[in-house]
């Protein structure tokens, strides 16, 4: 007789030609054996205790067929090949904590982009969107990336007329179509090439390849931009000695010419200047006359209020907030006591405990502040094979210049943000910092390990990061920046391997991939956003897919975020509804040019900003809040009786006919809101309609906010309505 079946079917066939037998095979399936954590003996055997149940159970094989790996370095387990009968058998034996199917996982994106609903399946026009240029002025960029491999692309855009000027031994492709370098003050550097690393995280952010990418093993998963189609151009402006605002300048000079259709600038002061000095805001004008868009991080100066930059009506001002995924790294205790805290460390001590040290007893030259780790401070013999304990993170580099084995920091920026460390290390919130504290005031030989950071579902997302800056706006009071928010916590994407991961002097890690948080990391996902709405509506002005983003924009939880609307304006970005809003509010230069003279720009400053001869109309009575703006901000005296009014249009870019109903939300008793007319009815595409919104209130102290929402049964065009004092701002 011969088999004429495999035995993976679960049936064994024998056949001679003439009658068949059938037998019935157990099906083997791949089991986690977890027998709990390893004994304190040192002596002990897990791969004895292992084998010895395994070898207990098993009826169909020996156990070197069977057994698939051992867990015996931070607890006590095996892999092993089982039939049901065997897996059961095991179930019931005491030493078995628990037993599970080896399931098969399927590699993570890096989490922002689907987070948003905006997987890879998601529509898309692929041939529209290799057509579409984002130009990211940046710190350069590593053309060698796999993120902007060209594999796959066909030839650059006809619309193209830019160069590739990258310098000594880089090449630009079908992907990375250009490469520029400005520097103003000649600082060393590579040409285009970055060295950086911040660059090339924001292009690939943008418009990066799918790649399967981690830091070091971290947070594995697909590392992909928004619109992986599209093409890159690489406008480096920054050096090491800084971002120079004439090369700024220059770039968007060429970028314009060159035929980009949406610029990322993850730049900006530390605060908003008038617009006539603000060279993103001069530059971003020009390219709104010529139907680009500009994307400006908002900045990284919060939670202090009125922070926010790319505070211009005809950029978009972008928030950083949080995924659900955040990335922590455990400590444990000689007891055994776990504290949870933020960073990323790639590094495994094995479970290994060492000898802990804190920061005032770990040197010999430093009286006050020594407990902080401060500089030059710790004694590399004290640290030495010892796990330091500094009670500021700034003790990090110490830490590690003085050659310790790893940092307990305490998280004194109040943030659950976590950063690359070079070294094992994890930075505890105050109340965790201080039982860390009270274990080693109370035992006479503290010890811990630090544990390799892991990802943790976080069902709060998203959440404005509390770095990110915020409003009012101190340039233009009447409108609300930032004007969106996107994931800025804790983003993978492509690096430079000539830059430190973590910054610090000494860490020598060559990192192709890395996790980065900043509004620089959620400027380049709306930018991303902006292009993949422009591959639907080509011909939408800039100020469309502004009005596109808002009004679709996820409302966010105000209870977690005590800013509101002047910490994320409209909303999370949602890129699915983005490219269908229903209703836009749209707005052209001499919209633009009208607000700046409601603001008290005469011609000779007007021309400062728009490079032409603008004029006022004469006897206008036009202030800043007419403009046409998706949302709606005025300050008013506080604690006192106010009424003002916005008058708004919007054009249909939706079904026709359609009837929109205006729906108006707010909780604050001091906030009474009219939309005058209330129902909008459309007959034709893109025909417009006019309304007013009217707000009334007293008594108003801080700030007060309220929703307005557009709908027709299958559209919500949201609008935020913010009424501010100047109480509580910073003073000058």
């Amino acid at each position: 007789m011969t088999s004429k079946s495999p035995v993976e079917s679960g049936t064994l066939v024998w056949s001679d030609g003439t009658q068949t037998v059938r037998i019935a095979l157990p099906i083997i399936q791949v089991y986690v054996v977890y027998l709990g954590h390893l004994p304190e003996n040192q002596a002990y055997s897990p791969m004895g205790q292992q084998y010895s149940i395994l070898g207990s159970v098993l009826e169909t094989s020996s156990i070197s067929q069977a057994f698939v790996r051992s867990y015996r370095k931070s607890f006590n387990g095996f892999a092993a090949r089982l039939t049901d009968r065997e897996k059961e058998r095991l179930a019931n034996m005491e030493d078995v904590v628990s037993i599970f199917p080896s399931k098969t996982l399927q590699p993570q994106t890096s989490r922002s982009w689907d987070f948003m609903g905006f997987t890879e399946s998601i529509r898309r026009r692929p041939f529209v969107e290799s057509d579409v240029i984002i130009g990211v002025f940046d710190t350069g960029i590593w053309p060698e990336s796999e993120s902007f491999s060209d594999k796959g692309f066909g030839p650059i855009p006809r619309k193209w007329r830019g160069v590739c000027q990258g310098g000594k031994n880089f090449t630009c492709n079908n992907k990375l179509i250009g490469a520029r370098n400005y520097n103003a003050k000649k600082a060393p550097d590579n040409y285009v090439r970055d060295i950086d690393g911040h660059g090339t995280h924001t292009a690939s952010t943008a418009a990066g390849n799918p790649v399967t990418a981690s830091f070091f093993g971290v947070a594995k998963g697909t590392a992909r931009g928004g619109v992986p189609s599209a093409r890159i151009a690489a406008y480096k402006v920054c050096h090491p000695s800084g971002c120079e605002e004439a090369d700024i300048m220059a770039a968007f000079d060429d970028a314009i010419a060159d035929g980009v259709d949406i610029i990322t600038i993850s730049l900006g002061l530390g605060g908003a200047v008038d617009f006539t000095i603000d060279s993103i805001a001069i530059g971003a004008f020009h390219a709104m006359q010529k139907g680009i868009l500009t994307v400006n991080s908002a900045g990284n100066n919060g939670p202090k209020r009125a922070t926010a930059v790319g505070v211009a009506p005809w950029l978009l001002s972008v928030a950083a907030s949080s995924t659900d995924r955040r990335i922590i790294s455990k400590v444990i205790l000689g007891d055994g006591t776990r504290l949870t805290g933020a960073a990323i460390n790639s590094f495994q001590l094995r479970g290994e405990k060492f000898p802990l040290v804190y920061g005032k007893d770990a040197t010999s030259k430093c009286d006050a502040f020594s407990a902080q780790c401060i500089s030059k401070c710790l004694d590399s013999k004290l640290v030495k094979g010892k796990i330091v304990v500094c009670q500021a993170f700034w003790g990090l580099q110490e830490a590690f210049k003085a050659g310790a084995v790893g940092a307990i920091l305490l998280n004194d920026f109040q943030t659950d943000v976590s950063f690359i460390v070079p070294l094992p290390a994890s930075a505890l919130r105050p109340k965790r910092f201080n039982k860390l504290l009270s274990y080693i005031n109370s035992t006479k030989s503290p010890e811990a390990t630090i544990l390799r950071s892991v990802s943790r579902k976080d069902a709060s997302a998203p959440v404005v990061a509390q770095f990110s800056s915020r409003g009012p706006n101190i340039i233009l009071p009447e409108i609300l920046k930032p004007d969106i928010s996107a994931p800025g916590v804790d983003i993978l994407a492509a690096f430079s391997p000539l830059a430190s991961p973590s910054e610090i002097s000494g860490d020598k890690r060559a990192a192709r991939y890395n996790i980065i948080s900043g509004t620089s990391m959620a400027c380049p996902h709306v930018a991303g956003v902006a292009a993949y709405v422009k591959t639907f509506h080509p011909n939408w002005s800039p100020s469309a897919i502004q009005s596109a983003l808002m009004t679709t924009a996820w409302r966010m939880n105000a209870t977690r975020t005590p800013d509101g609307e002047l910490a994320y304006g409209s909303g999370h970005v949602n890129p699915v509804k983005a490219i269908s809003p229903g209703l836009i509010y749209h707005a052209h230069k001499q919209d633009y040019v009208n607000m700046l003279c409601g603001m008290g720009y005469d011609s000779k400053n007007m021309r400062l900003i728009t490079g032409e001869n603008s004029q006022c109309p004469k006897n206008s009575t036009f202030s800043a809040k007419d403009l046409n703006y998706p949302s709606m901000a005025v300050k008013v005296p506080p604690n006192k009786p106010f009424k003002v009014e916005f008058p708004r249009r919007v054009k249909n870019v939706g079904p026709a006919p359609s009837i929109y109903k205006a729906e108006v939300t707010t909780t604050s008793p001091r906030l009474k809101v009219r939309v005058i007319p209330n129902v909008l009815s459309f007959r034709s595409l893109y025909e417009e309609k006019h309304f007013v919104v009217s707000v009334v209130g007293k008594g108003l102290e801080l700030m007060e906010s309220a929703s307005l929402v557009w709908s027709d049964g299958r559209h919500l065009v949201k609008s935020p309505i913010v009424v501010y004092t100047d109480n509580d701002l910073p003073s000058d």
